[in-house]
């Protein structure tokens, strides 16, 4: 076991083979962090049939190119922002504009931290669209887009609620309140809770109760909280934080409601969230299923020790220790074994699941330890068998066969790997 899991580290480090036949590994599908983040949130409208729709664009300093210049290092965009109806067949609106970023320290220029955030304000019929966003930077002319399905909805009834804002950071003066939104969605670095704000529309006076759910992937409410609240003719502005510690890794959904004194729903807004630290692969989203996928490499004293914490915080942390132990340069935030893993992880789902996901199968499994194969010899309509591959790797000297002996893509290993006895089932 031991000697396996040296060379499934040292496979994992230093293999760069790509695969032929369909199992071409393309690194930028999985590993790549989002080129720049965006957000569109409906907000009310005086103009009537209209809504507000704020874009927020947030473009990382990694993703841009200083160049030195009299004002000390300078890098420049231009971001289009184009929204087309449901279909994508007309172009509705377009707003294109420029942005220029200075920083005198170039140190600064690299921080992972440091972005540039702008916003534009549109103003849609309510009805549902596709926004397309794309940020071209000006000195390397590389181009980055995205396609987003959005609903501009109506908030002209009794009582409305705007989009909510996640906030970065606020900063009070004596007559305002400025907010810096938390564009990316990521929670992890807030330590003191979760900031946010939103308006809320009511044509008359009222009291009303506000209820905050937070609910995980897996639809199970962590945390839920109701207050009253008394709501002034027109706007109502809305801060507030959630304070709860069981917000870990994972994808999470937050829903204020407005409720009237029956208890009712009159109005309600959702936002997705989500809380991954740095270092973290991006396709990590569920804790106990990332945990489970450590079956091919852990030892089970190691699983155990995991599975056994007491606490959703302390499991994470000796999760976050047993890939710390495994860094190859613990000196740099990246830790190239860690996110090689889950990506394999991701290409088997991506590419062997069927009733069963990709990580589970044989396929799954040989793919994840040893990486893509040099070459694939399919065989999917043969007379006289059953449908097979042949994996073979060049330079282990060793090929591996799957047989689908079901005929429904349940492909089995039928060449032992590393002996009978290292066989996982799960």
């Amino acid at each position: 076991m031991k000697i396996l899991i040296k060379l499934l580290f040292l496979l994992l480090i230093f293999q760069s083979v790509k695969a032929q036949v369909e199992i071409a590994d393309n690194p930028d599908e999985t590993r790549s962090l989002p080129k720049f983040y965006h957000d569109f949130l409906n907000f009310y409208s005086p103009e009537n049939g209209k809504t507000r729709v704020d874009a927020f664009i947030q473009v990382p300093y990694s993703q841009i190119q200083f160049v030195k210049s009299d004002k000390g290092f300078t890098a420049s965009y231009t971001v289009t922002v184009s929204i087309f109806d449901e279909n994508k067949e007309k172009l509705i609106v377009e707003k294109v504009w420029n942005e220029e970023v200075n920083e005198k320290d170039f140190e600064q220029t690299n921080s992972k931290n440091n972005y540039n955030l702008s916003l534009k304000s549109f103003y849609l019929t309510p009805g549902k669209y596709v926004i397309r966003s794309a940020v071209e930077d000006k000195e390397s002319k590389k181009e980055f887009s995205n396609e987003t399905p959005f609903t501009a909805r109506a908030l002209d009834g009794n009582t409305a609620i705007s989009d909510i804002i996640l906030i970065s950071k606020t900063t009070e003066t004596s007559d305002s309140k400025k907010i810096l939104p938390n564009v990316s969605g990521n929670v992890a670095a807030q330590k003191d809770g979760l900031p946010l704000f939103f308006e809320v529309y009511s044509k008359a006076p009222e009291d009303v109760k506000i209820q905050y759910l937070v609910s995980d992937e897996k639809h199970n409410i962590i945390f839920q909280d109701k207050e009253s609240k008394h709501l002034d003719s027109g706007k109502t502005q809305i801060f507030d934080t959630i304070k709860d510690s069981s917000i870990s890794l994972g994808n999470y959904l937050l829903t204020v409601s407005i409720l009237n004194n029956n208890d009712t729903v009159i109005a309600s807004s959702n936002k997705s969230f989500f809380s991954r630290w740095a270092g973290v692969p991006t396709t990590v989203k569920d804790l106990d299923e990332a945990v489970d996928q450590l079956v091919y490499i852990a030892s089970t004293k190691e699983l155990d020790y995991i599975k056994d914490a007491k606490t959703k915080e302390e499991k994470t942390k000796r999760y976050l220790e047993f890939w710390k132990k495994k860094d190859p340069s613990p000196s740099t935030d990246e830790n190239e074994v860690f996110n090689e893993y889950y990506h394999r992880i991701q290409y088997a789902d991506d590419h062997f699941s069927h009733y069963t996901k990709g990580w589970k199968t044989d396929r799954g499994m040989v793919y994840i330890l040893l990486g893509a194969p040099n070459n694939v010899d399919r065989h999917p309509f043969e007379y006289d068998s059953k449908p097979y591959e042949i994996w073979q790797y060049y330079q282990m000297n060793r090929q591996f066969v799957f047989v689908d002996e079901t005929g429904f893509g349940d492909y089995r290993l039928i060449t032992p790997l590393y002996g009978d006895d290292y066989r996982f089932r799960l």
